[in-house]
């Protein structure tokens, strides 16, 4: 099995919650020629009618201009790392399983399937448990698929 593990640097910013709201924030990144592989919103339970827009990535100055004008700020909370590789049934339990048992407390997590590939998107609270969650994915890869 091989994976690719990339460190995603996500931008954001609040969104008011109603129609129209998420695609003003991307026309404005659409514009400044942005080519974006995430995006996510979330709605503010502590705070009603508002969101939060996180988008990667954003290059060079024009976008990052474009973003800030239009109200982002890179995410520093974030450790977020996009995780690429071969699918086979039981891998999200798995990988999950180990960083449960290394103590990794995962902030966010999305995979998706496409075909016999996979791609997902791993936030963690910090650089160590990013990097030890990085190790566990290397050591899987390694060791393939258990044997049943």
């Amino acid at each position: 099995m091989s994976f690719k593990w990339d460190r995603v640097h996500v931008w954001s910013c609040e969104i008011a919650d109603q129609p129209g709201a998420t695609a003003s924030k991307l026309a404005i990144l659409a514009k400044a020629g942005a080519n974006l592989e995430y995006i996510n919103t979330q709605r503010l339970s502590e705070k009603p009618g508002a969101g939060i827009l996180l988008v990667a990535p954003l290059t060079g100055p024009t976008q990052t201009r474009a973003a800030r004008a239009a109200g982002f700020a890179e995410h520093e909370g974030h450790h977020l790392h996009r995780i690429e590789g071969d699918n086979e049934a039981g891998l999200a339990h798995r990988l999950t399983q180990q960083w449960e048992l290394a103590g990794i407390t995962l902030q966010s997590l999305m995979m998706a399937v496409l075909g016999n590939k996979f791609v997902g998107y791993a936030g963690f609270d910090n650089v160590r448990d990013a990097n030890q969650a990085a190790q566990i994915l290397a050591d899987l890869g390694v060791a393939g698929p258990p044997k049943n």
